[in-house]
């Protein structure tokens, strides 16, 4: 199996700057990618029978003189041409390249983890990540251990109805949706282009971070998923 973090180490939004107060925290881009690594160390701490592969792609979203521009094109590892529909959408660029990696092995099982968008914050809140999967029996064992290990999450529908908010006039796929709706989904919709030879794919769109104070639970970084998936591996590959 393979896991792929999201390690962008700071995001300014690159030539999409972001607002002042919207990089404030944005430190905690590598959510993804810490979170991923925690999942590894459970892994191999438990000696689980799996062969596991960890992919982190790290980088720092920022401006500089060869930086992304909006409308630039380029060439994704898997083939597809990607269109910068926004330079702030840079997660699912180096995740794509990342899983499309992963996928040449034809894993049993692929796992990303990202702190990819806002709009699934603006669904859901910071406490309750989506995950996105269309193996109906892993979605059914990945809520029922969330539950369980008090590692909360929400299944989101992979709707092919918005793949054409995707659409490019000049690339097979742009990096953003068109217009402010279904952000999360459409994410998760361009990493799937990415994902064809794994046997089970699974994308969790974490926040990584505690915004307020709470018991046992200080503010900052915040470590999600990772329990859930590895009560779900111990399940199918422990002793």
């Amino acid at each position: 199996m393979t896991i792929v973090g999201k390690g962008v180490t700071f995001d300014t939004g690159g030539v999409d700057i972001k607002p002042e107060s919207a990089m404030l925290i944005m430190k905690k881009d590598m959510g993804g990618a810490a979170c991923a690594l925690a999942l590894a160390h459970m892994v191999m701490g438990r000696g689980l029978k799996l062969r596991l592969r960890v992919l982190i792609p790290a980088v720092e979203n920022a401006i500089s003189g060869t930086a992304f521009r909006p409308l630039d094109v380029y060439a994704s590892r898997k083939g597809l041409t990607v269109e910068i529909g926004n330079t702030d959408a840079e997660g699912r660029l180096v995740l794509a390249d990342a899983m499309a990696l992963a996928d040449e092995e034809a894993p049993e099982l692929l796992f990303d983890i990202a702190t990819l968008t806002g709009a699934a914050r603006v669904a859901l809140g910071p406490d309750l990540p989506p995950f996105y999967t269309e193996d109906e029996a892993l979605a059914v064992e990945l809520a029922a251990h969330a539950a369980a290990e008090n590692d909360p999450m929400w299944r989101m529908p992979l709707w092919r109805g918005y793949e054409s908010m995707l659409e490019s006039k000049i690339a097979d796929i742009n990096n953003t949706g068109t217009g402010r709706f279904a952000g999360s989904i459409t994410a998760a919709l361009f990493l799937r282009k990415f994902v064809t030879a794994a046997k089970s794919w699974a994308h969790l769109d974490v926040y990584a971070w505690t915004p307020t104070a709470k018991p046992a639970r200080p503010e900052g970084g915040e470590c999600q998923a990772a329990r859930a998936l590895y009560a779900l591996l111990a399940a199918r590959y422990g002793d």
